[in-house]
């Protein structure tokens, strides 16, 4: 009861884009590092005589939990386990089209999943 309230507005704010920052600079990879600061450096030069700092990093907030949230539910629908109880043994096809399921097309829920609502053929 807890997974979408709590999970998904902190999953791309903190875990996933502080996991890069962390990576790049642990593996040694300074240009990806530098190019991941430069966006952060022009967004700041860009808006920072618009808007006070405070005001930046919340929008930048608010924007990364509106698409951890979007990410999360788009994702955890159509890869939530349909009928899969314990390991049956079949092959890895069988096993992945039991695993994932195709959610009712609509005109609204494919154009939110960009057509991942389709998520078998996919």
């Amino acid at each position: 009861k807890f997974f979408f309230p709590a999970l998904p507005p902190l999953l791309f704010p903190t875990y996933f884009h502080c996991h890069t920052f962390y990576i790049a600079y642990t593996k040694k990879y300074w240009m990806d590092l530098v190019w991941m600061l430069t966006f952060y450096i022009r967004f700041f030069y860009t808006y920072g005589s618009l808007l006070e700092t405070k005001t930046l990093n919340s929008l930048i907030s608010l924007h990364r939990m509106l698409e951890s949230s979007w990410f999360v539910w788009v994702s955890q629908m159509n890869h939530i386990p349909m009928d899969i109880d314990y390991d049956k043994n079949l092959d890895w096809m069988s096993t992945q089209l039991q695993a994932t399921c195709n959610v009712k097309q609509s005109l609204f829920n494919d154009w939110f999943t960009g057509h991942l609502n389709f998520q078998i053929e996919h």
